[in-house]
């Protein structure tokens, strides 16, 4: 197991760095493997130095978890463009690395299983979902009108949810197995697929006549 080189940190670094170390021990061990010894080690710290900022491992496993999900929010925000880019770019990095690789389904098998029966990581989970379709409902909507279409606020709903349940599907089978896959394959089956869906291209923005960005 690698062990993070020690270095003096801001506060909000560290407990940062100490999260990041509980992912890695996570998607390695698994939650029950991953200790608290563990976890220190990989942070380069000692395992008091973890109890002062955490009071428990299921704490540490809780901000894990909201971490991991926030971040799928936040790229989503992150994206710059025109509307057809960010709606484009964020299937593209929803279904490509670093979103999916078996590190991330690692974290993803091992935060799942506990989800039904821990009301802690389900409060996280359901935060986390109703972010994240939140802002792919946000993404339609600015693309449909950008396209000329008055976006209906329940379609536009419908859309996101069948959406991330496509991204969903399609993130599992590239994770799981890649290699039956061609290059950029499932990206191109959801963009081929969420075009029939809404009816309109998602062409990159060069192919467009006029398109300044």
């Amino acid at each position: 197991m690698n062990r993070r080189a020690f270095h003096r940190a801001p506060e909000g670094e560290r407990r940062q760095d100490l999260i990041e170390a509980t992912l890695d021990c996570i998607a390695e061990f698994g939650l029950k493997g991953a200790t608290l010894r563990q976890i220190a080690i990989r942070a380069g710290v000692t395992a008091g130095l973890v109890r002062h900022y955490f009071d428990s491992k299921d704490q540490m496993v809780a901000e894990a978890y909201r971490t991991v999900i926030a971040s799928l929010t936040e790229k989503a925000e992150a994206i710059e463009g025109n509307p057809e880019t960010r709606l484009r770019d964020f299937i593209v990095i929803n279904l490509t690395e670093p979103v999916a690789n078996s590190r991330s389904l690692s974290l993803w098998a091992a935060f799942i299983s506990q989800v039904r029966v821990d009301p802690t990581l389900a409060a996280i989970h359901r935060e986390g979902y109703l972010g994240f379709r939140n802002a792919l409902e946000t993404l339609i909507s600015d693309f449909l009108v950008a396209n000329g279409r008055a976006p209906d606020g329940d379609a536009c709903r419908r859309h996101a949810i069948a959406i991330n349940g496509l991204m969903d599907g399609l993130w599992l089978e590239g994770c799981l197995a890649g290699d039956l896959f061609r290059e950029s394959e499932l990206v191109s089956i959801a963009l081929t697929s969420i075009e029939a869906m809404l009816g309109l291209p998602l062409v990159p923005p060069h192919a467009r006549t006029g398109n300044s960005n």
